[in-house]
């Protein structure tokens, strides 16, 4: 083993040593260091007063603060469970008499309870007044930094326009080009760079082939693996095209990134050479990786847009974004090397004002491009343009109106509020665009891993997943238009302080206590239905109904253990929330009292359980079958398969009748009619056996024939029999039918149809009077026909 590979060994042991160290000097430490910390709060205020330090400095000190007030912040609840138990202690006590004579125990007690609460207190109560000026002083720094960024945007540059600062700007760029060379050849003159130079030629040609090959090759490569594992899986289309093109513009970065390594390595620039190297990274880097966004979102060919756009304005608006990423890189390079360089406002102002005045010019092409390509609905279709396009036609709007205000400012003097308010912008278009791209892709990894089919967009998790990754956008966005991570990380801070409700305070933590108790709550109560369902009460005698309400029973009473459960162990004091607990039972009282009528009456149903699932009930003139029993309403099947609501209030305090009460076993009732004439001891023995016939119809109770009486057409009968299931109730009745007609035919009994008698008769002869009556005439008596339309039937 060589020295070098010895010694890197050894700084890799040391490493690993200290980062299993620092828990337990973190375990170790006592306290904040207040002195130290004292020091530090002096020396901010005194920067704060003089207002000298450079926005670096501030960062610094800033970092420094925040994180003092951390650890005042974990000091301030390492011992409040301590100091809730020993106020808990004291009140176990009792209050002091008023005479203030106890016992001389009792006394000791409380004093050594009073004594250790004191010792506790202290510290806490010192944390809070350092958290507090440590907060106060987080606070004034960012208003100070916010007030420099404020004035920074309004400082007014020497106006590009004006002829007397184009010198400065061509001196400056000639300059900088005369230093570069001057470097490089000064650097390359020297002996000991050729002698470095002549050993790192070798390395540094197998780095360039390596380079060569990655930039050259490598995106056929790409396609073909691809390729490959489409032929094998044959699924995911989306999900192979989004791996090449990201290998695909990933191999040649790596390409430039080594070759940008061996001219290094051969050391052939100077300083400024190799810092412009690095610059060009950055920059191919913004230009490929803005390529590559615009082929995703405007593809060509076959791909799939992402955009509901014109298939005509694809490729003009996927020229213009590739036009803008080169556009920016190049504005980024000419502003790195200026401020790196020291350049004067005047020859910044002027040297970057072509760039941003092209770039704004491009910047409303491509929102002209988008504008016209949208698709607009036909004519004469009345459907409302959906929301998103509202948006995106909003926000097109908002960017031409950026690309003609950004040149305006920067033909003024305002560069820096026109940059803020130009590169912003085209840097949002594109991480729009890259979250766009990354929920197609989680749409597509859905499909895939699922096999659902392309066009499926009904799965909840790929929803999901776009939001959550909207929101994990804002962060980015919030950096783009000029926030400071410092800015994220107070937030974050006062997110995990948590905010107070009443004499409550809720932290994410407490949230995160809330939803893992409450899961396990409602995981173990899931499973103890599930026991019950398939191996417990398969075992009972229950019936269906019977089983159904035990379940939910269990149900609900584990999801309020469960959420019981999850606000205690969350430490969440819900006395405070008294006052809206009374307003909400005087709500319930006036405005909910029918859903807590129909809850109450719910629970009622599954208690007593006058019905239960399965039962065939008549409620309200529906009739069916019961499917669900919730807290607040019952479904009813009918027998025309539809669903009726039935709410539970009208289920307990109205009239039901329930056909399977208890059992199914039910009465059939058959009518049957019989002319007159006909033996009836024979129609009843027919009858007779036909009932004992059937297969439904019990024996015990026997059946019974029941000669109901003499009808106007027929002497009429009824079977009446007992049957095992009434929910075969008709099919019995219409065998029986069946049956009935059968044996009577074979009997020759008559079953009658109605008959109707029509007597006709002549009003008796009689003298006509003398004289004519002056009444109306006689009507007919009531029932009597003309002769020509009576007729006996």
């Amino acid at each position: 083993m060589t020295a070098k590979a010895f010694d890197i060994l050894r700084r890799a042991l040391l490493g690993l040593v200290f980062c299993l160290m620092l828990p337990l000097g973190a375990f170790a430490q006592s306290g904040p260091d207040y002195d130290a910390w004292t020091k530090t709060a002096n020396r901010a205020e005194v920067v704060l007063d003089q207002d000298w330090a450079e926005e670096s400095d501030l960062e610094t000190l800033r970092a420094e603060i925040s994180d003092y007030r951390s650890q005042f912040q974990r000091e301030q609840s390492a011992s409040q469970e301590r100091i809730t138990t020993l106020k808990a202690q004291i009140a176990a006590l009792g209050q002091v008499p008023e005479s203030g004579s106890e016992p001389k125990e009792i006394a000791s007690r409380r004093a050594d309870l009073q004594k250790q609460l004191d010792d506790l207190e202290v510290p806490r109560v010192r944390a809070d007044e350092a958290y507090s000026r440590a907060d106060g002083l987080i606070g004034e720094i960012d208003g100070l930094l916010r007030k420099r960024q404020a004035e920074k945007l309004t400082s007014l540059d020497p106006a590009p326009l004006n002829p007397v600062n184009w010198p400065v700007a061509g001196k400056t760029a000639l300059d900088y080009v005369r230093n570069v060379a001057a470097e490089t050849k000064e650097g390359f003159s020297a002996d000991e760079v050729r002698a470095d130079f002549r050993k790192s030629l070798l390395p540094a040609l197998a780095l360039v082939i390596v380079a060569l090959v990655l930039i050259l090759r490598a995106p056929a490569w790409v396609e073909n693996l691809a390729g490959l594992a489409w032929q094998r899986f044959k699924r995911g289309p989306g999900v192979w095209g989004f791996g090449i093109s990201l290998g695909q513009i990933a191999l040649p970065l790596l390409g430039i990134v080594i070759l940008v390594s061996a001219v290094r390595i051969a050391n052939v620039a100077g300083p400024r050479g190799n810092d412009l190297l690095g610059d060009l990274i950055g920059a191919v880097a913004i230009v490929m990786g803005g390529r590559w966004l615009a082929a995703m979102v405007f593809p060509s060919g076959e791909g799939r847009a992402l955009l509901d756009l014109k298939a005509a304005c694809l490729k003009p608006a996927r020229r213009n974004a590739s036009i803008l990423a080169f556009l920016t890189a190049l504005y980024a390079i000419a502003m790195t090397i200026g401020e790196r360089e020291g350049a004067a406002a005047a020859a910044m102002s002027v040297s970057l004002f072509p760039l941003s005045l092209v770039t704004s010019f491009y910047l409303y092409r491509l929102a002209r491009t988008l504008r016209g390509g949208m698709c607009h609905p036909a004519e004469g279709q009345t459907e409302a343009p959906n929301y998103l396009d509202q948006l995106f036609g909003l926000l097109l709007r908002v960017v031409t109106l950026v690309a003609f205000l950004s040149p305006l400012l920067a033909m003024v003097g305002y560069r820096n509020a026109a940059e803020q308010l130009l590169f912003p912008t085209i840097l949002t278009l594109g991480l729009m665009a890259l979250v766009r791209i990354l929920q197609t892709l989680v749409r597509d990894l859905f499909t895939l891993i699922t096999n659902h089919p392309e066009d499926d967009d009904e799965g909840l998790f790929p929803v999901v997943a776009s939001v959550l990754l909207a929101f994990a956008a804002i962060p980015p966005l919030a950096l783009i238009w000029g926030a400071r991570i410092s800015d994220l990380t107070e937030l974050w801070a006062r997110f995990r302080a948590g905010f107070q409700i009443g004499e409550t305070t809720i932290s994410p933590s407490d949230f995160l206590s809330f939803a893992i108790i409450f899961a396990i709550g409602f995981g173990v109560t899931r499973l103890v239905q599930g026991m019950l369902r398939n191996i417990v009460l398969p075992k009972t005698r229950l019936d269906v109904g019977g089983k159904t309400a035990v379940i939910s029973g269990v149900g609900y009473i584990g999801v309020f253990v469960a959420a019981l459960a999850a606000i205690t162990g969350a430490g969440l004091d819900l006395s405070s929330l008294a006052i809206v607990a009374g307003a909400l039972s005087v709500g319930i009282g006036f405005g909910l009292q029918n859903i807590v009528s129909n809850f109450v009456s719910g629970i009622i149903l599954l208690i007593e359980r006058p019905i239960s699932e399965g039962d065939w009930i008549e409620v309200g003139g529906k009739m069916g079958y019961v499917r669900s029993i919730s807290v607040r309403s019952t479904r009813v099947e009918t027998f025309d398969r539809t669903d009726v609501i039935v709410p539970n209030a009208d289920l307990v305090s109205g009239m039901v009748t329930n056909w399977t009460r208890g059992n199914s076993i039910g009465r059939v009732i058959v009518p049957v009619g019989v002319a007159y004439g006909t033996d009836t001891r024979r129609v009843e023995a027919i009858l007779m056996e036909i009932a004992k016939e059937h297969p439904m119809v019990l024996l015990q109770p026997p059946p019974f024939i029941y000669f109901k009486g003499f009808g106007d057409s027929s002497l009429d009968f009824e079977i009446r029999a007992i049957i095992r299931d009434v929910n075969w109730v008709l099919n019995v009745g219409s065998d029986m039918n069946h049956e009935i007609a059968r044996r009577f035919a074979e009997a020759g009994i008559e079953i009658p149809f109605p008959q109707r008698d029509v007597w006709m008769r002549s009003a008796p002869a009689a003298a006509a009077p003398a004289e004519p009556l002056k009444t109306a005439p006689e009507q007919p008596p009531q029932g009597l026909q003309d002769p020509q339309e009576g007729t006996d039937t």
